[in-house]
């Protein structure tokens, strides 16, 4: 049968594994939440194969990453060297920097912070290469009381005891079996981009590269700080600057112009960095010179190809889809990246499920609700944090909470003291 979002049988004796068998995982998306969830699945006894969409290997997102306890924790469990040094950049602080340059405010917050390509680095090459496969797209799922069959389109098929969606925010499982869980537009976007160590002045190298530091122009923010370098290194001057400056857009004004490419299509949420046309780069350019602090103009300057992100939620209200699907990290809730969590949130969803499916009286089926049950709150709350921290830059504000959230997160030292905070 093809499962709908409305068929979920009932327990029966073949709900559960045959004891001694190796259970199978059949784990669609190849990024950091299906590599945290394949390689636990693994250590826990399962068979997990990872099937990603794209025909090659994952390129960098040109994104920085900011790590917490948890992420440490899991990284552990599933077999990476977690050596803080290897993982990523210490700071042991935060600073806001005026129009002028000079140091507004401090706090002290000792975190490690790294870049997508690092991170995913370690997780890839901590992963069998006979049980990642490039190039299959999933087109749709089968489930029967016994097993679930992922359909691709090259014709091939996969089946398994479980189905995890991996995805993200425009996840292909969801999209099937709950369609009705959509992203939103939240009101504005950012800019993001990396900029060699290197290619900075010593006086810019000095303020920024060894902090999270801020410049906030009025309802708008943007923050950066150092990440790994060029083939990983962490060294001080190899390393990279990474920035994420926000700012409000309409849809249907300034968004479109933003993602409307050089050849002249209209993209919808997304445009590739170098179909960017030169005239919203200079522009680009030329507000962050007349509204930022010199430091970050620099970096903004200096940085050969920033990409745009929409900001968007998403929140979903059932993680566990079917009896033996499952979606978690950013297939099943989007937060703005104002806290920090997506990678921590994909980790510790990974780690819950596993330690649900190890609980030896419950059924496969029971076993997943219980994981949903333990986490959808938490997504959900992430969510609603992410929204509190981020209501001062939305185009519109429309209820009094979100109006009392941007008069909070308007100042300095909540800023500080709340953005990316476990």
């Amino acid at each position: 049968m093809t499962v709908s979002s409305q068929t979920i049988p009932t327990q029966s004796a073949s709900d559960r594994i045959p004891p001694g068998s190796r259970p199978r995982a059949i784990v669609i998306g190849g990024s950091m939440a299906g590599l945290f969830v394949a390689l636990l699945l693994r250590r826990a006894g399962w068979d997990a194969d990872v099937f990603e969409r794209m025909g090659s290997e994952l390129s960098s997102r040109g994104a920085g990453i900011v790590t917490h306890a948890e992420l440490f924790d899991v990284l552990q469990h599933a077999g990476i060297n977690t050596d803080e040094a290897r993982v990523g950049v210490r700071v042991e602080g935060r600073r806001v920097f005026a129009r002028d340059g000079t140091v507004s405010g401090s706090h002290p917050l000792e975190q490690v912070l790294t870049s997508w390509g690092h991170l995913y680095g370690l997780l890839r090459q901590a992963m069998p290469a006979a049980h990642y496969h490039h190039g299959r797209t999933l087109t749709r799922i089968s489930e029967t009381a016994t097993a679930v069959t992922a359909h691709f389109s090259d014709g091939s098929i996969e089946t398994g005891d479980l189905l995890v969606g991996c995805d993200g925010i425009f996840s292909t499982v969801r999209a099937q079996l709950a369609p009705q869980s959509t992203p939103a537009y939240a009101g504005y976007f950012a800019w993001r981009g990396l900029v060699d160590e290197s290619d900075l002045t010593p006086e810019t190298r000095a303020a920024l590269c060894d902090h999270f530091a801020f410049s906030l122009p009025p309802g708008e923010q943007m923050l950066g700080y150092p990440v790994a370098g060029a083939n990983e290194a962490l060294d001080r001057g190899q390393r990279r600057f990474n920035f994420v400056w926000y700012r409000p857009a309409p849809v249907d004004g300034v968004l479109k112009d933003l993602l409307t490419d050089s050849d002249g299509i209209s993209h919808a949420l997304s445009i590739p960095p170098n179909k960017i046309r030169p005239q919203v780069l200079d522009q680009m350019r030329a507000d962050a010179r007349d509204l930022l602090a010199p430091q970050f103009a620099e970096v903004v300057t200096r940085t050969h190809q920033p990409f745009i992100q929409v900001i968007q939620d998403l929140e979903t209200p059932r993680m566990q889809l079917s009896p033996r699907t499952v979606i978690l990290g950013d297939a099943a809730f989007v937060a703005r990246p104002h806290v920090g969590m997506g990678v921590t949130k994909a980790a510790g969803d990974a780690a819950a499920l596993v330690r649900a499916l190890a609980q030896p009286a419950a059924t496969l089926p029971h076993a997943l609700a219980a994981f949903a049950q333990a986490r959808e709150p938490f997504g959900a709350a992430v969510v609603t944090r992410a929204r509190q921290l981020g209501a001062y830059m939305q185009a519109q504000l429309l209820t009094q909470e979100e109006r009392d959230m941007a008069e909070r997160h308007r100042h300095p030292e909540a800023i500080m003291a709340e953005t990316a905070v476990a």
